[in-house]
């Protein structure tokens, strides 16, 4: 096995990933570098909640347009100022409309695990309105709902995330777990995809914030490790280390 820093940039090498539902997305912004252990600061600025509130104004001006160009099939005619925007709250900040997972539409809004990024998505989350049926609001990736029916496009090939298999290793002092990650396509990948193909699951499992607060080393396995479980068994376990309250 080999451990592996995580780095969003060999997540992007994905050409695309498909959840059984056509969705539409739009993105801005830098990607950049985290290690999973990060934790998050506290503490939201007085200009973070005024450039979050000068965003909501702006979303508002914007939103015909937006619902316009949705309709039509059409994100680009507003992608430009939607990134400026999004900007205005802090330029390393990422964007995207996905397909919701209650309102047709989602608008999410990444740090991208970086904490000196945190106090600006919160102060953006805080002030969002409340969901309708049109539109909800994310400060960070959601989660797959079923990450088992996702395929991966990668390197011109396709690998369904129902065959990864996940082994798990609780750190309780530490509150993260360690996790060797198995998938049977990573024999015909150079390092690269192997890596993407690492974490990609990962990150659909859990979502962007779950994994960067709850993950501590993550690996890859040649062969699927003793005890490995599924992506779904996987993200409940997780799920109950971060709240041992869940009932999920």
């Amino acid at each position: 096995m080999r451990f592996l820093r995580r780095r969003r940039a060999d997540a992007d090498a994905a050409e695309a990933a498909e959840a059984g539902a056509d969705g539409t997305s739009t993105g801005a912004g830098p990607t950049g570098a985290a290690p999973l252990d990060t934790a998050p600061e506290s503490g939201v600025t007085a200009d973070a909640r005024a450039k979050a509130d000068e965003f909501w104004r702006r979303w508002e001006e914007l939103l015909p347009e937006v619902a316009a160009a949705l309709g039509e099939g059409a994100p680009q005619r507003f992608d430009h100022q939607l990134a400026e925007a999004v900007a205005g709250v802090h330029p390393d900040l990422t964007f995207s409309v996905e397909q919701g997972e209650e309102a047709v539409y989602a608008l999410v809004i990444s740090a991208q695990a970086d904490p000196e990024l945190r106090p600006y998505t919160d102060a953006w989350k805080a002030a969002a309105p409340e969901a309708d049926a049109l539109f909800e609001y994310h400060d960070s990736v959601p989660p797959v709902p079923d990450p088992t029916q996702v395929t991966v496009n990668l390197r011109d090939r396709r690998y369904a995330l129902d065959e990864v298999r996940v082994f798990a290793r609780v750190d309780e002092g530490e509150g993260l777990v360690d996790v060797a990650v198995y998938h049977p396509g990573f024999a015909g990948l150079e390092s690269e995809a192997r890596s993407a193909l690492t974490f990609l699951p990962l990150d659909a499992a859990l979502g962007e914030r779950l994994a960067a607060d709850r993950l501590g080393r993550v690996e890859t396995a040649e062969a699927e490790p003793s005890g490995a479980v599924g992506l779904l068994e996987f993200r409940d376990l997780v799920r109950r280390l971060d709240d041992p309250n869940s009932s999920e």
